[in-house]
């Protein structure tokens, strides 16, 4: 963990973002983060106004021991499951964290402030438990700041719809194509009009897509590479970008329509678009390339702490980098299919992969809360 330094000075380009309009979070979160006071020092001196967490990101606090042991120790004399240890961990760590953004919450009326928490992601393809655990997790954090991840999975969609019309506000993850992103919008209104119907206050209701980036580029650079032409080779580290722009474009189609129109009326918060996955994966490319492009109104970025502090250094914000940019986007992506890369297969792939990534880090932290747990029952 870097300690912010000389923060005020440095932090001349996350200013200029946010006075763009971007909300600044920080994708990390861990114990030690929070008793240090670095997350305190980063929403103070660094702009930030939120935190993402999933479950890789507890996999590396939480496997890492530190700052946990108290607890681990409490847990094993009690007797519980890892599944209920790893939720009472987790949750307490959301708990502390949205305390610490509850003046950010209450400055901003509910738009910022925001602390995510996913639901397991092996609940991803089961509608009904995914509904049933989200509402679990906003009981056990019980903070009117925390946000519960719901994946955009084909069963996640009608979950958002049932969460949200449980007055939960929701932080959709893992989308990556446009079809499917416009499914989640529509999941959202129509949970908002359920809402609506059951007579709650939709101003309470906030609500983020997260649309995933440097992994599209990832996968079709991947596949760019292979075709090896001049052609192929000067259309790399250009799809993630033209995939989130149009993402963009679907954003203001769809929150300037009627449907939208009668909701807004009573109040209701439009789904930001968040650009998830911001840290660039291949060395070649600025490591603020997925900040410095994506700047457009009414967004959020959420950053590892490396991307943070890259874009506090160098970043390069200058206004908004989305909104011309949808033709050249549209012409990026025919290119790449045109040279015989499916966009819907490469954005499926992503999909299933994100999932399994989770499903993966989830486990890995269930067994080494397993192997805590039994080292100190053993003590005791």
């Amino acid at each position: 963990m870097i300690t912010v330094t000389e923060a005020t000075a440095t932090a001349g380009a996350l200013k200029r973002l946010s006075d763009e309009g971007v909300s600044i979070w920080l994708d990390d979160l861990s114990r030690k983060r929070i008793s240090t006071g670095n997350l305190a020092e980063l929403v103070a001196d660094r702009h930030v106004v939120g935190v993402t967490t999933n479950p890789s990101i507890f996999q590396a606090a939480i496997g890492s021991g530190e700052g946990y042991e108290e607890q681990l120790a409490d847990l094993a004399v009690r007797g519980v499951t890892v599944e209920e240890a790893v939720r009472m961990m987790t949750t307490q760590d959301v708990r502390a964290a949205a305390d610490v953004l509850r003046p950010v919450y209450d400055a901003s009326h509910g738009v910022d402030g925001r602390v995510s928490i996913e639901v397991d992601p092996r609940l991803a393809h089961d509608t009904a438990a995914t509904v049933a655990e989200a509402k679990q997790l906003f009981w056990l954090v019980d903070r009117p700041n925390v946000m519960i991840k719901i994946p955009a999975t084909r069963a996640g969609l009608p979950a958002i719809t049932a969460v949200v019309a449980e007055g939960i506000s929701v932080n959709v993850t893992l989308i990556f194509s446009l079809e499917r992103y416009r499914e989640v919008m529509a999941a959202y209104l129509a949970g908002l009009e359920q809402a609506a119907a059951k007579g709650l206050d939709l101003a309470t209701i906030h609500s983020v897509a997260s649309f995933f980036v440097s992994r599209v580029d990832s996968e079709i650079d991947k596949r760019l590479t292979v075709i090896g032409t001049d052609e192929a080779l000067a259309l790399k580290g250009r799809a993630a970008l033209a995939n989130a722009r149009l993402a963009y474009e679907a954003y203001e189609e769809v929150f300037a329509g009627d449907r939208w129109a009668a909701l807004a009326a009573a109040k209701a918060n439009r789904q930001r678009p968040l650009w998830a996955s911001t840290g660039v994966k291949d060395p070649a490319y600025k490591d603020t390339l997925y900040v410095d492009e994506l700047v457009a109104p009414g967004t959020v970025n959420t950053m590892p702490e490396a991307t943070l502090n890259a874009t506090a250094d160098h970043g390069d914000i200058h206004g908004d980098t989305v909104t011309g940019g949808y033709a050249q986007a549209r012409a990026d992506l025919a290119a790449v299919e045109r040279l015989g890369i499916s966009y819907d297969e490469v954005v499926g792939k992503l999909e299933d992969e994100g999932v399994a990534k989770f499903e993966a880090a989830w486990q890995e932290l269930l067994d080494a809360v397993t192997k805590s747990l039994d080292s100190k029952g053993v003590e005791v």
